[in-house]
């Protein structure tokens, strides 16, 4: 007998055979159970990890998140998020922390708040980083992420050989998206939208992502113009993810 079933982690529908064995090949309360799936079924499941960083949800950076996500959603996309002012995750090194980074002590330990970054990237298959442009470059929370998430021996100063060293995995694909009250074409005329992009693509996310994009969404100072043009841009992005990491 066949029957379709709905999975609701991708909203589609797969079909479950049934087949009853005779007595002599399995007891009689035996069965088993075989699963063929459609065509449309899609096993891959994609991940994506939003670092998120701005303090205020009443800013146009958490109104691009809310849109973000729910274009997300739409496109049938797993997603976290690691909100770094809501998790009130620490920025500052402390003195124990810079002796295993300063001198590359690997013998000790990762914090905790850490290493759950570290299995979240382990998961994730994109991850976008989301924020404001605050004086020409990301927050200082964000930045203090990038100090202490990028550990010695996870993600740079590590033998590849040493099996017992987790080591930052190659992410498929890195996005930065940040919100400018300049516009695009000013911060390229000054330099600014170079320097930035220098920064996050070439050196943060380096090699340790196969695709990068930076994408900014300028002239926020007169949001109601941009806005339209920014939610747009936002519904590109689920398809382009979908490229990269299929």
């Amino acid at each position: 007998m066949d029957r379709d079933f709905y999975d609701s982690k991708t909203s589609k529908n797969i079909k479950a055979t049934k087949i009853h064995l005779k007595s002599n090949q399995a007891p009689s309360n035996f069965r088993v159970i075989t699963v063929s799936v459609n065509s449309n079924f899609n096993s891959f499941i994609m991940n994506i990890l939003i670092i998120y960083c701005h303090p205020s949800k009443e800013s146009y950076t958490y109104e691009i998140l809310q849109h973000l996500t729910s274009m997300l959603r739409k496109e049938q996309i797993d997603f976290e998020i690691s909100d770094l002012y809501a998790m009130n995750f620490q920025t500052d090194m402390t003195a124990e922390e810079y002796q295993r980074e300063g001198f590359a002590n690997l013998n000790i330990a990762i914090p905790v708040d850490v290493q759950k970054e570290h299995q979240k990237i382990a998961k994730a298959d994109c991850i976008l980083f989301l924020y404001p442009v605050w004086w020409s470059d990301c927050p200082a929370k964000l930045k203090g992420w990038f100090d202490r998430v990028y550990s010695v021996g996870y993600a740079y100063g590590y033998n590849k050989s040493d099996d017992a060293i987790q080591t930052m995995k190659t992410v498929p694909q890195g996005i930065v998206l940040c919100t400018a009250g300049h516009s695009n074409e000013f911060l390229h005329e000054i330099g600014i939208a170079q320097s930035m992009q220098n920064v996050m693509l070439d050196d943060r996310l380096g090699k340790r992502f196969k695709n990068k994009e930076m994408i900014i969404l300028g002239g926020t100072i007169e949001k109601e113009k941009v806005k339209l043009a920014h939610f747009e841009t936002i519904q590109s992005i689920g398809k382009k993810i979908k490229n990269y990491c299929n």
